[in-house]
């Protein structure tokens, strides 16, 4: 009896040592792919200020877009001026800033059709002489005309209207606002 138990341990034992056999199945991962931006797509350019006098203006406007396809684009556009206003009894120096995102559409590779909203930061002086610094909304709508100078290189001029017209604008209703500037890769 001590010789069959035996016997059939040893073949339990040996069952459960053939049973351990290990798993070289490799398991794959999911590949998460990131979404690429096309760098060929992508534009820079922008817009500078300058107006000296007793109102005194400077100021700076990058901006970055993207072709979504080859006649409409996306982009961005952060803005800087300096202001010095010496029209009244006490002169004034403020700066401004804000930002922007736009929407273009060529109509024709020259022509194209612009819609932007933008929020600038000014700040605003009562009669007293008080100020505060408030955002200011701009829906601007439009159009422009590109000027190949280069290859990549456009000269951009562009007229555009505010539709919101904030009271605190400091754009009359439906006045026009134009401007020029360089693009490269648009």
């Amino acid at each position: 009896m001590k010789f069959i138990t035996l016997v059939l341990s040893a073949l339990f034992i040996s069952a459960v040592c053939f049973a351990q056999v290990q798993d070289t199945t490799v398991v794959k991962e999911p590949v998460v792919r990131k979404a690429k931006i096309d760098k060929s797509k992508l534009y820079y350019g922008g817009y500078l200020n300058l107006s000296i006098g007793n109102y005194t203006v400077i100021g700076a406007t990058p901006l970055v877009g993207y072709k979504v396809t080859p006649q409409f684009s996306v982009g961005g556009q952060l803005s800087y001026e300096y202001v010095k206003d010496k029209r009244y009894d006490t002169d004034y120096e403020t700066s401004n800033y804000g930002l922007s995102v736009f929407s273009r559409y060529r109509i024709v590779p020259q022509l194209y059709v612009h819609a932007e909203f933008s929020e600038m930061n000014y700040k605003l002086y009562d009669i007293q002489g008080r100020s505060e610094r408030v955002w200011v909304p701009f829906l601007w709508l439009g159009g422009g005309y590109s000027q190949p100078v280069t290859k990549n290189t456009w000269l951009n001029v562009q007229v555009l209207f505010d539709v919101i017209n904030d009271e605190n604008s400091p754009y009359k209703d439906w006045e026009p606002y134009f401007s020029v500037g360089f693009g490269v890769g648009f």
